[in-house]
């Protein structure tokens, strides 16, 4: 793989949406349970969000998929204990790679291009001090749609002024590559769970578990 610059996808790639986990034991005995469930309506409702031409940034989003996960596991956290769990988002952790790996590719412009409101994507790097490792902080904000809209990959060559051919995209969403594969990128798919190829028809370029992986991939 030769690349002049990378996107990282933010939410599973890198940055643990279940770190969600330690907030959620206030409200339920089963707070895995929760995470998950929480994720999945994430992730529909963005994709029925784009469907429907009805935008809502991500924290809306993620405040109604988390109303429906508590309504469908009979959870009836207060409004503070719902601001809390939330609040989590604003302070995910890092996976454990993450920061050394974006220094040994600090040569590379590397932008995060996410589903994520600003103000979420701003919180969370600058809880994980991970601001100058960054070229750019991009959120499908800008053109009111989610991944994997080919208008939200767009935004990635115009900031980084490459052609999109020369760029690696990285995710840890199979979906999500699958997107960026077929807007034309270098797709690398950081697959952290052992997970199938999704039936899409694409393939992504590179497959590994970590960023240690890609870096390592990448001669750095």
């Amino acid at each position: 793989m030769q690349v002049t610059g990378l996107l990282f996808d933010a939410y599973g790639t890198l940055f643990d949406v279940h770190s969600v986990v330690e907030a959620g034991r206030a409200v339920t005995a089963d707070p895995q349970a929760l995470s998950a469930l929480w994720r999945q309506k994430q992730l529909e409702y963005t994709w029925l969000r784009s469907l429907m031409g009805r935008y809502e940034d991500f924290w809306s989003v993620t405040e109604s998929a988390l109303a429906f996960a508590c309504r469908q596991l009979g959870l009836q956290p207060s409004d503070a204990e719902r601001r809390r769990v939330m609040d989590a988002y604003l302070t995910l952790r890092a996976f454990p790679e993450v920061r050394a790996a974006l220094t040994r590719l600090h040569d590379l412009p590397s932008a995060i291009l996410s589903n994520g409101s600003p103000r979420m994507l701003e919180a969370v790097v600058d809880h994980n001090d991970l601001r100058s490792h960054l070229t750019a902080i991009l959120s499908v904000d800008a053109v009111r749609t989610f991944k994997p809209h080919p208008a939200v990959y767009a935004l990635g060559p115009a900031r980084l002024g490459l052609a999109r051919a020369s760029i690696g995209f990285v995710s840890s969403n199979g979906w999500d590559v699958a997107g960026a594969k077929a807007f034309g990128f270098q797709a690398v798919w950081v697959n952290r769970q052992g997970a199938p190829l999704e039936e899409l028809g694409l393939t992504p370029d590179l497959e590994v578990r970590d960023l240690a992986g890609l870096a390592a991939a990448l001669g750095r």
